[in-house]
Order: structure tokens, then sequence, then C-alpha cells
């Protein structure tokens, strides 16, 4: 252990992020055609994909655009089969975990710690999950980190590129859904704190960069063959998605409250039916190792912080707290697991926060372990999470821990 230990770390910063791209690629690529038929909302986001990017129509209208035109580019390039629809959802996952990466790398500035959250963020497995199915929180996840890294990256450097190259991003990942939309608030908050000098434009400028790219988004509705957009409409279009993300829905099977999700009580299947004449299921579930120790984790984060004044911990314990409590009080009238998506991965930089805060060098065995216990929980869960064949219709039993989990 100790040997393979000391080559990880003499690795270079950049010489770890090629691995970790290179290991994310082969864990979302392979059998990213199973299941090889459209699951869950998949049925809705590839044709409204198709409808967007070959600018045909208005389609799947309560959501943005950006998202399901990255759908539509994906089936373009790769083909309208199943490793078309997704294979663009993969790239995006992996940029995600690279983001978490880079957000770690810049706070702590140790490699050990970024690759421990970027491991975990792989092994999280609603990462997984989400980067293997066509549908738009895996895009929005990836434009809010990569923002975020941005920003992260670009704090105390010269120049207003770093602002304004974040601000488009997270203008692209409200673009894509707008669960990414109140950070906004937030991230403009951390820019007018983190700027001292010219303040105000420097939030001019992530800001105005955010609207800007936001609405161009919107543009090629302009010029739909059916039901064009006109640019006076714009605007007025955005209430009309309000009013339809905010209708009464009829109840769901797998509907679930916002304090059922840190404790992982209500999981969803994505899929689990006979496909090609062999069960098969994708259950989107956090890893219980990373998702209820990550709350232990932010509790320490919030102490130490708290105590020390540290900035980069309390930032992850912002970042935290923010993306869960929008959970509460948005004005949805039901909600779903895949909603604790962002808060789930900020989990993983929380724990390995803690682990670089708390344990000295001669402890490095801690992080080992902790990941060979996900890593083994994610093995275990595989099979559910990437629908692979299972022996009856009856083998899900296997992976239910609780009696809520479906």
């Amino acid at each position: 252990m100790r040997n393979i230990l000391s080559r990880f770390e003499r690795l270079t910063a950049a010489q770890m992020a090629s691995l970790l791209i290179l290991v994310a690629a082969l864990l979302f690529f392979v059998r990213l055609d199973d299941p090889a038929l459209l699951m869950f909302d998949e049925v809705y986001y590839v044709p409204a994909g198709k409808d967007v990017f070959d600018m045909v129509r208005r389609s799947n209208q309560e959501h943005p655009l950006f998202a399901k035109w990255l759908i539509g580019l994906s089936v373009a390039i790769f083909g309208d089969s199943p490793i078309g629809w997704r294979a663009l959802a993969s790239v995006a996952g992996i940029a995600t975990m690279v983001s978490i990466y880079v957000i770690a790398l810049k706070l702590f500035g140790d490699v050990r710690t970024a690759a421990t959250a970027a491991l975990l963020a792989l092994l999280n497995q609603m990462l997984f999950v989400q980067a293997r199915i066509a549908t738009l929180d895996v895009f929005a996840g990836a434009f809010l980190f990569v923002s975020i890294a941005l920003l992260v990256w670009g704090h105390g450097r010269p120049g207003q590129r770093w602002l304004l190259a974040a601000g488009i991003c997270l203008g692209l990942a409200i673009g894509c859904k707008w669960s990414a939309m109140p950070f906004l608030a937030l991230l403009g908050i951390g820019v007018l704190i983190g700027w001292r000098e010219r303040r105000f434009r420097a939030g001019t400028v992530f800001g105005g960069a955010a609207v800007v790219a936001y609405l161009v988004t919107f543009l090629p509705a302009v010029f739909y063959a059916n039901e064009p957009i006109k640019l006076d409409q714009i605007i007025p279009f955005q209430m009309y998605m309000f009013q339809l993300q905010t209708r009464p829905l009829e109840q769901h099977t797998y509907q679930s409250t916002p304090w059922q999700w840190p404790l992982i009580t209500r999981p969803i299947w994505y899929l689990y039916e006979p496909v090609q004449g062999v069960q098969r299921g994708v259950l989107l579930i956090g890893n219980p190792a990373i998702m209820w120790s990550g709350l232990i984790a932010l509790a320490a984060c919030l102490w130490d912080g708290w105590k020390e004044r540290s900035r980069p911990l309390l930032l992850l314990c912002a970042l935290y707290i923010f993306s869960f409590a929008i959970l509460i009080v948005i004005p949805k009238k039901i909600g779903f697991y895949y909603y604790y998506y962002f808060p789930g991965l900020f989990l993983t930089l929380l724990i390995a926060a803690t682990f670089h805060h708390a344990y000295r060098v001669k402890e490095r065995w801690l992080p080992a372990g902790f990941l060979a216990v996900s890593f083994g929980l994610f093995t275990y869960f595989y099979p559910i999470l990437s629908a692979a064949p299972l022996p009856n219709d009856q083998a899900f039993h296997r992976w239910m821990w609780l009696s809520t989990w479906p």
C-alpha cells in the first residue's frame, strides 16, 4: 500500500489530472449503450433535443434550451443510438470531475487532496448515473462546477478574464436548467467579497456575462421552423417557463422530500425492466459511505472553519448548505432524489477537505482506506447503477438495505 501511495504522490498535478480523466472516461463510456432504450426522462429530453438542435419547434418548454441543444448535438455527432444520446452527457460528467479536482487543488494546494475529492466524486454514484443518461442535470452541473473552478482558480490573478469566463459558464449552466440559477446570487456575493479591488466592476463583469450568456442560448429559437420565439418574446417566455415549472403535479411513486435526501431514504429507479430479454436496472442512489460520512465532514468543516477562520473550509460549507437550502424553498410541488445532485457532489469536497485539514502526512492511509471502502460499495452497487444483466426480476432485493428503498 505504501509503495502504491508513494508512486501516486510523485505525480504532478497535470499528470494526476490526466490519469483521472482516463479513469473517468473508462468508467462512463464502457457499456454506455446499456440499456439500449430510452430510460426515465430520456423519453422527453432526447426527442426534445432533436427538435431544438434541428430548430424544428419548441419542445419540453418548461426548461431552458441549452442542455436539450447539447443532447441534440450529441445525436448529430454520434448518431441516433444509445451512445449518441448519452455521449456528451459523459463528457459533461468528466468535466464535472475535473472541476472538482481543480477546486480542491486551488483551495488546498495539494495534489493528493485534489485527487481524493475527484475520486470520491467518481465513486459517489450520483455522478456516474447522471453521466450515463441524457437528461439536463449533468450538463447544468458541469457548467456550474466549471464556473466555480474558474472563480477559485482566478482569485488573486490579474485581469477580468477569469470572471468573464466564469460568468459565461454560469449563464450556460442556467441555460441548461434553472436549478443553477440561485448560484448567481451566491457566487456573485463571493465575487464582491473576494475581489476587494474594483468590486463593482468585478460583480458587473461576472453577473453581466452570466445574464448575457443565458439570454444568448435562446437566440436559435428565433429561427425555429414552427412557432419561433420573437426577440421581444424571450423575456415573457421566462414567465411562461416559470408557470410550467410551478404548476400542480400528480403524485409520483418516487417523489420525496428534501429531508430524505441526505440520508438516502428514497432513491429512485431510472430503469427496472427486461431489456433485450434480460432484466436490468438503473437506480439513482448515493454511495452510503460518501453521503453519510459527508454529513460528518460538513460538521467538522463548519467547526474548524469557524474556529480557525478558514476561508476554504467555510466556502465549501457555504456551497453545500446553500445548494441544499434552495431545494427546500424552491416553489416545486413535488421533489425527487436527483435534486440532491449538486449537494451530493459538494460533499465529496468536504470529505477531502476534512482529511486534508485533520490528518498529518503519516496518517495518509486514512483517506486511502476511505476510498477503498467507497470503491467497495460502488462495486457492490454497480450492477444496478449500470444496467448490468440481473438474474431475475426479484434480484433487486439484494441491494435494498432500507424498507423505504424502492
